[in-house]
C-alpha cells in the first residue's frame, strides 16, 4: 500500500511529506461540476456509486489519501431533524432544536440503520482503492453539529447556540450527549467498514472561549476521540480558528491535531507537543494566489515543520470552489519534490 499518509499519522519517518486537502473532492473540479448538473449534493451522498466516483476524482492530482465524499450533516435526518441545501443559503434545518422538548425528540440511531448508504460507500471506495491509497472517514464534531441544529443553518455569531449553552447547561449537555453518541457510533462503523483513518471536523468551535470549550464541549469530544483511538486507526482532531484552544483540543484527544493557517505551524506544534502528529496549515485562499506565491508559502509551512516525522501537509480549512486545479497540482508536486530529511532552516514568509 502507498502508506506515506498513515506512517506520518503514526509519527514514523517518510520519504517526503504526505499531502491531502480538505474538500479535495468538490466544486473546484470540472468533473464534479458536470456530475452536479445531473444530481444534487444529497443524491450524490446517498448513492454509494456516485460517492465513490467523486471520492476518486481528485486522486489523479497525486493526493496521498482519499477522503470519503459525504456531508457532516447527514446524521441529522435519521436523528429526526431533516434538512435541505437551499440555493444560495446552504443547509437549512426545517425544525431547529432550541429547547428540552426538541432535544428529547432527537433519536440516537445505529449507523447501519440510519446511514447505511454512507457505510456502503466506504466499503465500495475501499474495495476500489484496492490498497493503493488510504481512505479517511469523517464526521462533524458535537459543537458544530449542535450549532447547525440550534441556529437552523449557518450563523455569523452562534447567538442562539451560546444562549442555550449558557441558559440551560443541562439541556445543552443532553443535546451534546446525543450528538456525541451518534458521531461515535458513525465513526466506529466507518472504521469497521474499512476507513483507515478518521477525522472529526469542528468547523465552528473557534467561536468559543477556552473556558466555555473546557466546560461545555471538551468532555463530549473526549468521549468520542478516546473511544476511536482504541480502534488503533489514526484519529485526526480538526477545528478552525482554534489558536486559543490548541492545548484543550490536544487534551480532548486525537492522535493527529489539525492546525489552521492563523497559527504558525512550528508554534502550534510546540504547544500541542511533539508526541502528537500535526496536520496543516496553508491558508486555503493561497491556492487562488499566483502560483509562485502559493509555492513559496507552501515551502514556508514545510520549513516550519522542520522535517520532523509526523507532519501531514494540508490546508487550514477546505478548498474553495474558485480554486484553480493547476495550482492544487503544483502545490502537491512541490511538497512531493522535497525530501523530508532536507527540510531545515527558518521559514521564508
Amino acid at each position: 500500500m502507498h502508506d506515506r499518509f498513515l506512517r506520518a499519522c503514526r509519527r514514523e519517518p517518510t520519504d517526503v511529506t504526505p499531502i491531502w486537502f480538505m474538500r479535495q473532492a468538490g466544486r473546484y473540479m470540472a468533473e464534479y461540476r458536470e456530475l452536479r448538473k445531473k444530481y444534487t449534493l444529497l443524491e450524490i451522498c446517498k448513492t454509494p456509486e456516485l460517492a465513490l466516483e467523486v471520492t476518486l476524482q481528485p486522486l489523479r492530482l497525486g493526493m496521498d489519501a482519499a477522503i470519503l465524499f459525504a456531508d457532516i450533516l447527514l446524521p441529522l435526518e435519521p436523528m429526526g431533524a431533516p434538512f435541505e441545501f437551499a440555493k444560495g443559503e446552504g443547509p437549512v434545518i426545517h425544525e431547529p432544536v432550541r429547547d428540552r422538548a426538541g432535544i428529547e425528540r432527537l433519536r440516537v440511531f445505529e449507523p447501519e440503520e440510519g446511514l447505511g448508504y454512507v457505510l456502503d460507500a466506504v466499503r465500495l471506495i475501499r474495495k476500489e482503492l484496492d490498497g493503493k491509497t488510504p481512505l479517511i472517514g469523517f464526521a462533524g464534531a458535537p459543537f458544530t453539529m449542535a450549532s447547525y441544529l440550534v441556529e437552523g443553518g449557518k450563523s455569523s455569531d452562534y447567538r442562539l447556540t451560546k444562549q442555550l449553552m449558557w441558559s440551560d447547561p443541562e439541556a445543552w449537555s443532553a443535546l451534546m450527549g446525543k450528538i456525541s453518541e451518534v458521531v461515535r457510533r458513525l465513526l466506529r462503523a466507518q472504521v469497521a467498514a474499512g476507513a483507515q483513518a478518521v477525522q472529526l471536523f469542528d468547523s465552528w468551535v473557534g467561536s468559543l472561549s477556552i473556558d466555555d470549550y473546557r466546560e461545555h464541549v471538551q468532555p463530549h469530544v473526549r468521549y468520542i476521540l478516546r473511544d476511536l483511538e482504541a480502534t488503533g486507526v489514526p484519529v485526526i482532531h480538526f477545528g478552525t480558528n482554534t489558536g486559543a484552544l490548541l492545548e484543550a483540543q490536544r487534551d480532548a484527544g486525537g492522535t493527529v491535531i489539525g492546525v489552521d493557517w492563523r497559527t504558525p505551524l512550528d508554534k502550534a506544534w510546540q504547544r500541542i507537543g511533539h508526541d502528537r502528529a500535526v496536520q496543516g496549515n496553508l491558508d486555503p485562499l493561497l491556492l487562488c494566489a499566483p502560483r509562485a506565491v502559493a509555492e513559496r508559502r507552501a515551502r514556508a509551512v514545510l520549513a516550519e515543520a522542520g522535517g520532523r516525522a509526523g507532519h501531514i501537509f494540508n490546508l487550514g480549512h477546505g478548498i474553495i470552489p474558485e480554486t484553480p486545479v493547476d495550482t492544487v497540482k503544483a502545490v502537491i508536486d512541490l511538497v512531493h519534490s522535497i525530501p523530508r530529511a532536507s527540510l531545515q532552516g527558518e521559514p521564508d514568509r
